[in-house]
């Protein structure tokens, strides 16, 4: 696997093997054609839901961690151009992530009750480098804040074309215990649950080459679910 990394006045135009994905334009990738099944990346989530003191939900802070590969591309790109350190790098493709995830509903679905929720504009997030990977972090709030007391909430983060595999953060093989949190509400169930694509979906994001985009849509069927069940 070899990267691409030209220089950051030409990533726009370059990145475009991600436009269904992140589609912030940042890094080109080469890859060996013997690798030609979806997804050719992937998202390590964390998620909290952010309540106020009488329970109502307000936002979903994620925590977003791309994988090492990609990470590395992107941070060697970041420091080669002439003039840039890595932290000012890091605050431009922030911005420029979250300006294109705008466009995208950030990749999130949200539900309580099994009815969809709007969503609010991302003001607060950044990017910054952790334990050698780039990390994306953003508070996503609901449009308008919902109890969560007697409610089912439930919510999906994942790429439309399922070009970027998103899924929680794992210890041994299981949800790790800061996959999924919610402070201050110690009688609300907790759970994250696996996808459970057909196989014929399965075999249709295998048979998708390097340089194809899935139709919009296939990512939900890859999609895990977090779900928190408030009596």
């Amino acid at each position: 696997m070899t990267a691409v990394t030209p220089r950051l006045t030409d990533l726009k135009s370059k990145g475009r093997a991600w436009r269904g994905a992140l589609a912030i334009g940042f890094a080109g990738l080469c890859i060996s054609p013997s690798v030609l099944a979806h997804p050719h990346g992937w998202i390590d989530l964390n998620v909290r839901v952010v309540t106020d003191d009488q329970g109502v939900v307000s936002a979903l802070h994620q925590t977003w961690q791309m994988d090492p590969f990609y990470s590395l591309v992107v941070f060697e790109e970041l420091q080669q151009v002439q003039g840039a350190d890595l932290a000012q790098g890091l605050d431009q493709l922030g911005s420029e992530i979250r300006n294109n995830l705008a466009q995208q509903h950030y990749f999130t679905e949200v539900r309580i009750d099994g009815k969809r929720q709007s969503l609010g504009e991302v003001t607060e997030y950044t990017a910054l480098e952790r334990d050698g990977r780039l990390t994306f972090m953003f508070i996503l709030p609901l449009s308008s804040p919902q109890p969560l007391a007697g409610h089912t909430l439930e919510y999906q983060v994942f790429d439309p074309t399922y070009y970027l595999e998103v899924v929680h953060d794992e210890e041994d093989g299981s949800p790790s215990k800061q996959a999924l949190i919610l402070h201050g509400e110690p009688s609300c169930e907790l759970t994250i649950i696996p996808a459970d694509p057909d196989p014929e979906l399965v075999m249709q994001a295998a048979l998708l080459d390097v340089d194809e985009q899935a139709e919009p849509g296939l990512g939900r069927h890859f999609a895990e679910t977090g779900r928190v069940i408030c009596p």
